[in-house]
Order: structure tokens, then C-alpha cells, then sequence
């Protein structure tokens, strides 16, 4: 079979993922994270106000970003804002991160007038890039900003393995794509069934579980489609069911646009199969209502009312009676 190059599919899978398992995000960078963050309260993601400060610019070849900017609340009271900027490219670029970084920084507590806490997320495969301080100094005045960074390729495996974080198999997922540049579809399939086992080795949520599948899945691509087919196949035997999770909007949408490209293959499947989940999922709503048209009627509600609180029109009431 013929080996192929990884390549990453999509860059907004990791602004997708970064909300999906945020809460675990910070425990993952942050030890003391418990402590720091009032992580009951709900995050606020604040990208159409980061845009604003920051139209985005055309993409340069070999070098792209994805930026996430998130009001996060402290223990004790007070809100901070912490800045997730993720590196995707393949080489350091023009060398330029830090200055952009800062100037992230100045704009974001200008217009906020709030602490920043700034995290530089690296996955690019130049293991002696590590960019982490912005320095200027003319006639006697200095300046010096240092900002986290957290490079994927310097990560142990085995501590990722062994951390019960769900956070830690999206940074697995990321360090494997990296280090191996080079295997079958054959092989790739068999390190995603190595990732999928690692997230089911975790507790976490659903819609977290969901999230964290997609990333694994679509992260890296298969050279042949059908080789992504039987992956999910294997996963359905896997689960013994008929269907694979995934977060359904973002995917029938990737697959919709997938499918202006080609009639055939993943994207038909794909569409097919979301668009019958999504006919399910209405079916059984519909069900549900009715259910409770029947339950409200018996209860001795009027029909006016029932219409009104269930979106339903007089005619439809009418035939429970």
C-alpha cells in the first residue's frame, strides 16, 4: 500500500474541542486549577469580540492560526480572560509569534481592562521552536512580555497515556499526528482505534466523549475515504450499535461541502447517516409532543392553551380528543 503524508483536516476542530472539554483545558494546564477558577460558572467565548480586535487575515501558506479568546471566572469573585492562541503550521513562520502575542495582549486588556492569562499552544513538528517572550528596549526603556506556551512535540507519550485528564488524548491526538509523518491508511486507522480505547479508558461527559471522538477521527485524514468507513464500521462493532457519535452540526455541514467536491464516497455517507440521525431526533420530538398534547387534554387544558405552549395547531389537538 502506498504511504502517504499526515496532513490535518480542518483548523476549527481545535477551536471546537477547546469548548467542548474547556473545563478540562485548564485542569490540564493549570494543576491548581480547582483552586484558581470558579469553574461552575459557565465560560463566555468571546470570538466575534476577538474578530473585532483582530480581523482575520488571509492564510499564508504553510502557516495558520486559531485563536480562542474565553471570560473565565476566578474563585473569590472577579472574571479573567484567558487567551488559547494554537500554532498550526509546519515550520515557525516568519518568526513573528511573540510580537503577535503581545500584541493580543495590549489590545485585549485595553479594551477589557482585565487581567490576561496568555497560553500559545504549539503543534507544529520544529522541535527547537519555542517561542515564549517579546522583548523591546530603546534608550533606556524596556519592555518584556513572556506568555505560556505548551509544545505538543516536547510531551512525554506515556504521560499522556497515563493522565486521566480527557484533555490529554486531544494532545495525544495531536502529538501522533506529528510523529508519525509517514504510515498506510491501514496503520493510521489502527492508531485511531489506539486513541479511541484511550478515551474510553476516561470518565467524562457525553457531549465531552462526543467531541473528543471527532477530533480523533477527523484530525488526521485517510488518503482512502473508504478506509474512514471502515474505521467507523469497526467502531460500531465496537459499541454494538448501528450509529458513531459526533457532533452532528459541525459535520453534516463539513460533509455537506465535502460533497460539492465529490458524489461519491465519505461525504454521501456522511450525509446520509446525519441527516437520518437528525430525522430521528425530530421524529422522536414530534412524538413527545403529541405525548404531551394527549396528557395536557386529559388534564383538562384548553385546546387554545395546549396550541400555544406546544406550537401546535387547533387541528392537530382535535384528534386526540
Amino acid at each position: 500500500m502506498v504511504k502517504y503524508k499526515l496532513r490535518r483536516v480542518d483548523d476549527p476542530l481545535w477551536k471546537s474541542i477547546l469548548e467542548q472539554t474547556f473545563a478540562d483545558f485548564l485542569r490540564f494546564m493549570f494543576p491548581e486549577a480547582e483552586l484558581l477558577f470558579d469553574l461552575n460558572k459557565p465560560f463566555e467565548y468571546l470570538d466575534k469580540e476577538f474578530e473585532t480586535l483582530f480581523p482575520p487575515e488571509k492564510s499564508n501558506k504553510g502557516k495558520r492560526f486559531v485563536d480562542k479568546l474565553v471570560k473565565v471566572y476566578m474563585k473569590g469573585g472577579g472574571e479573567q480572560f484567558i487567551f488559547c492562541h494554537i500554532e498550526v503550521q509546519s515550520n515557525k513562520g516568519n518568526n513573528d509569534l511573540e510580537k503577535r502575542m503581545f500584541e493580543y495582549y495590549y489590545k485585549i486588556t485595553d479594551r477589557y481592562q482585565v487581567p490576561v492569562c496568555a497560553i500559545a499552544i504549539l503543534t507544529d513538528e520544529n522541535k527547537h521552536y519555542k517561542p515564549k517572550l517579546y522583548e523591546q528596549s530603546f534608550l533606556g526603556t524596556t519592555l518584556r512580555y513572556e506568555f505560556n506556551y505548551y509544545k505538543i512535540l516536547s510531551q512525554n507519550e506515556e504521560d499522556l497515556r497515563s493522565n486521566p485528564n480527557p484533555f490529554a488524548v486531544v494532545v495525544l491526538t495531536a502529538f501522533l499526528a506529528i510523529i508519525n509523518n509517514n504510515v498506510t491508511d491501514e496503520e493510521l486507522k489502527d492508531i485511531k482505534h489506539d486513541l479511541y480505547d484511550q478515551m474510553m479508558k476516561r470518565d467524562m461527559e457525553k457531549t465531552t466523549r462526543q467531541g473528543i471522538y471527532d477530533f480523533l477521527a477527523y484530525y488526521v485524514s485517510f488518503e482512502d475515504k473508504e478506509i474512514f468507513i471502515k474505521f467507523e464500521q469497526e467502531i460500531d462493532t465496537k459499541l454494538g450499535r448501528s450509529t458513531t457519535m459526533g457532533t452532528r452540526e459541525y459535520l453534516l455541514d463539513k460533509a455537506k461541502r465535502e460533497g460539492q467536491e465529490q458524489e461519491r464516497g465519505l461525504a454521501a455517507v456522511r450525509i446520509k447517516k446525519l441527516e437520518a440521525l437528525a430525522e430521528a431526533e425530530r421524529e422522536k420530538a414530534e412524538v413527545e409532543k403529541f405525548e404531551s398534547a394527549t396528557k395536557m387534554l386529559n388534564s383538562g387544558f384548553d385546546i387554545a392553551m395546549i396550541c400555544d405552549i406546544l406550537s401546535l395547531t387547533p387541528e392537530q389537538v382535535e384528534k386526540f380528543k
